[in-house]
């Protein structure tokens, strides 16, 4: 591991302060970066994020996709989890923290809003970051891939009627476009430029050479991974500067519940692996996923249903603040537990 990657913690760190300083001091050009988007989803953000999932497609084996329906262990906790645990134990601490905990603080009118956009957090599993954290963990990147379809299947089917169901309305229009677009951009398009790029480096060698070229390859361009990371991260704090700014105490209390939510349900994903002896390149990938928020489809609702300015909104917005930080702590955690799972299988 590179001097860089070691310390990536104290970079993003750093770019999260650059991101709300930048903000507040050049809103303006922030808020032209934000207004080019379509159906919710921010162009230059998706570009970027589209260089950090790129090679983890270029490592995808479609040779080997076939031997995946072979070990489902990860599968079946990766539905179990983002579909019958997690929106309901986001509804639960939502309703915990801002109708109990902090009643005193928080208006009884917008701590519905602020349950509601939890409730949307909790519904729509990851569909282009957790390709991120997959490669920082050294995940295999066929059964990541493999579980972030099925993810991309049932969120076609369940979404809304489990938002539906838990918010008690049943008015839930579905952005067909920010879902189809982000599936789009962030699993369809990487993975065609990745096939392409794994074929031109298999051309003329065998299998050991080709996975060496290919081990090459996206050992080279990991750098720019991980700077369009940070850049990612300087984007998302500046467009919300001025929020952070003038609400700290607001976007803390959001925080709570969004950071006992994300370590929590990692920690069931996570246990369970550990306890059903599943490898750690599918049991770290396998947590990350439940733990990571789609948070395009997720705002998008939110704006929908309950206005720009709504609380839940807000906490969706939030929701994308959070997520990079703890995520990074949970792929450190996963790298440093790495030895308590079975090697993957030869």
């Amino acid at each position: 591991m590179s001097l860089f990657e070691r310390y990536l913690s104290l970079w993003v760190a750093l770019c999260i302060a650059a991101g709300v300083l930048l903000g507040n001091l050049f809103p303006g050009i922030f808020q032209v970066v934000a207004s080019w988007e379509y159906a919710s989803v921010n162009l230059v953000v998706a570009v970027l994020i589209w260089a950090m999932v790129y090679p983890m497609m270029v490592a995808v084996d479609f040779a080997s996709l076939k031997g995946i329906h072979r070990r489902p262990k990860g599968l079946i906790i990766t539905v179990v989890v983002n579909w019958l645990i997690k929106p309901f134990t986001m509804a639960a601490l939502g309703v915990l923290f801002f109708k109990t905990l902090f009643a005193d603080f928080i208006d009884p009118a917008n701590a519905d809003q602020y349950i509601a956009g939890l409730i949307l957090l909790g519904a729509a599993p990851c569909t282009a970051m957790v390709f991120v954290w997959s490669y920082l963990t050294k995940g295999d990147a066929n059964y990541t891939l493999v579980q972030v379809s099925l993810n991309d299947v049932i969120m076609v089917f369940a979404f809304a009627p489990i938002v539906a169901l838990l918010l008690g309305v049943t008015d839930i229009e579905v952005p067909w476009q920010t879902l189809l677009l982000s599936v789009g951009l962030y699993v369809v398009i990487p993975l065609a430029a990745g096939m392409a790029t794994r074929h031109m480096l298999a051309r003329g060698r065998d299998a050991e050479r080709e996975e060496a070229a290919v081990a090459r390859f996206t050992g080279a361009v990991k750098p720019f991974s991980i700077l369009g990371l940070l850049a990612t991260v300087v984007l998302l704090f500046g467009f919300q500067g001025h929020v952070i700014v003038e609400r700290p105490l607001l976007i803390g209390l959001i925080a709570v519940p969004l950071l006992v939510q994300s370590y929590g349900i990692f920690a069931v994903a996570y246990g369970a692996a550990w306890a059903w002896r599943v490898p750690h390149n599918v049991a770290a990938p396998c947590a990350l996923i439940g733990t990571s928020n789609f948070f395009e489809l997720a705002v998008a609702v939110a704006i929908g249903l309950f206005g720009l300015n709504s609380g839940a909104a807000l906490v969706t917005v939030v929701g994308v603040l959070v997520e990079v930080p703890v995520m990074l702590s949970l792929v450190a955690f996963a790298n440093a537990t790495r030895n308590r799972f079975p090697a993957a299988p030869e």
